[in-house]
């Protein structure tokens, strides 16, 4: 096997296409939309200066999306052949580094996105707060509720700004669908349905056998904080394992349960009972917060939303997704419409990217930037949602009711739950202490 060589670490309209959706019977749907966030409220024209760290298939779409108001200096990947690829397919001049730890050394860029796997993130983000850099991180922010506070703490502490990436707090559709909810406009909240966020599987049993190091990858780098373990190319479906991620239950689910946090206008919170509705590692979860609001995990296949929540309420359901809601009866939705302006300026973001944009997003981290205010999805806000992704993991692991303090972030009285709000993490990668 091949030796790697990392040291140890660490106003304006917009445009609106509608269409029919359905939620029962009689409903009315509205999708397509970019967000109402403003363009050039910076007091300077000089473009800020992004480094990427991690340039794989979701940093390639951000970086391409990047507003004039900002310019790529530098790339950074441990897998060297995929930054290179996308150096050389936008036609870039700019230097390649296999480890981050050289491009925050660079003292012309202002800010860095850090659109690495889950396991691979926090270190990063917060090795650039010491190094002054503001910072985008992909979601899901985290692997486990622990390093997520150490992650705002140091946020805090060296005065950054970190946007969190659930674009969808840049959507107009999704910003006045749950607007709607929190304020009341559906009346009581009877139950929010968050559907088919399934866990991550366990390890295989029997190790993948040893095979030969991708040319151009540091597999010391890509494992991060994760136990080691010989490279085979199946550890990089990375996404399906416990080691490594949270599953759909943290990879959708950090979007629909933003959604749902945003919507019940509990940002800086969580809820304070959990209870498992059925056994095993992709069971059905519920959550009650302390006003008395019920959100269900339930697996329904073949429905969703991924992106969101169904909210029932005593005036109606609605069904907030991605860019899109549905309603019923359909007069919610077609109410919700009517708030939404359009511009033709800006179709062709919408038309080819409608799920996947996040240019308005990125926009919103760049005038924060400017003006050293809170992003809308500020680093608390995005700890906070997958907070509770982790939570409904945890029921699930241990398979009793719990009660959560979101105040302190432990379970009360309970020295086995607890034993998950942190991990082992390997030497070397391992979080800093101030």
């Amino acid at each position: 096997m091949k030796k790697t060589q990392s040291p140890p670490l660490a106003n304006r309209r917009e445009f609106l296409a509608t269409s029919l959706g359905t939620l029962g019977a009689g409903t009315i749907g509205s999708t397509l939309i970019v967000p109402r966030r403003g363009w050039g409220q910076s007091s300077t024209n000089e473009q800020i200066t992004i480094g990427a760290i991690g340039v794989g298939g979701r940093a390639s779409l951000l970086l391409q999306q990047l507003p004039e108001t900002a310019k790529i200096v530098a790339l950074s990947d441990c897998n060297l052949p995929r930054a290179e690829a996308f150096k050389e397919k936008m036609k870039g001049g700019w230097p390649v580094y296999q480890d981050y730890r050289r491009l925050l050394d660079r003292k012309d860029i202002d800010a860095v996105i850090v659109a690495t796997g889950e396991f691979q993130r926090v270190l990063p983000c917060i090795h650039a707060c010491q190094a002054s850099k503001d910072v985008y991180a992909e979601k899901p922010l985290t692997l486990y509720i622990g390093e997520g506070r150490a992650l705002v703490n140091a946020v805090r502490r060296y005065d950054r700004v970190l946007q969190v990436g659930s674009q969808q707090r840049s959507m107009e559709v999704n910003r006045v669908a749950c607007e709607l909810v929190r304020n009341g406009g559906l009346g009581k909240i009877l139950e929010v349905r968050a559907i088919n966020y399934k866990g991550p599987e366990s390890s295989p049993a029997s190790p993948f056998p040893e095979a030969t190091v991708l040319e151009g990858l540091d597999w010391n780098m890509w494992l991060n904080q994760a136990a080691a373990r010989p490279f085979n190319p199946q550890w990089m479906g990375w996404m399906r394992w416990r080691d490594f991620a949270g599953g759909e239950m943290t990879n959708w689910g950090a979007h629909g349960v933003d959604q749902i946090q945003w919507a019940l206008g509990m940002d800086h919170t969580g809820p304070v009972e959990l209870q498992p509705l059925s056994s095993g590692p992709n069971g059905q979860v519920g959550m009650r917060y302390a006003n008395g609001v019920q959100v269900n995990y339930v697996i329904e296949p073949g429905h969703g939303p991924m992106g969101g929540a169904v909210f029932i309420c005593e005036k109606g359901k609605l069904e907030i997704n991605r860019n899109k809601f549905a309603s019923n009866p359909p007069e919610i939705a077609v109410e919700l419409t009517k708030k939404i302006d359009v511009d033709e300026e800006e179709r062709k973001w919408s038309d080819n990217l409608a799920l996947w944009q996040a240019r308005w997003h990125l926009q919103d981290w760049l005038d924060c930037i400017r003006s050293r205010k809170r992003p809308i999805a500020d680093v608390e806000v995005g700890h906070r949602s997958v907070s509770v992704c982790h939570l409904a993991n945890i029921t699930r692991a241990v398979g009793r009711p719990l009660q959560w303090d979101p105040v302190h972030e432990q379970f009360v009285n309970d020295k086995q739950a607890n034993e998950y709000l942190n991990r082992p993490r390997r030497e070397g990668f391992e979080l800093p202490s101030a």
